[in-house]
């Protein structure tokens, strides 16, 4: 699984993006760091996130299956 493209350009948001394989999957993280106020919204197969009033918007790549925030950290799991 790709990273999308606007989360490849995230730094300026002082995030650092990570993709992690398993034998049976993958997972791209994005940790936001200390940001506390990270939300998504998943309408269609479009995923908006708002990170400290900031605004990103990505297609969710085919093969994912779940999106979340926890924690500062946004998570694509396939």
């Amino acid at each position: 699984m790709n990273v999308p493209e606007s989360l490849r350009d995230v730094d300026r948001l002082d995030a650092v993006v990570r993709t992690i394989e398993y034998d049976d999957e993958t997972v791209i993280a994005v940790d936001f760091g200390t940001s506390d106020d990270v939300t998504i919204d998943v309408v269609d197969s479009t995923t908006i996130v708002v990170v400290d009033g900031q605004h990103l918007e990505f297609e969710l790549p085919e093969e994912a299956r779940d999106v979340s925030v926890r924690n500062g950290v946004l998570t694509i799991e396939e």
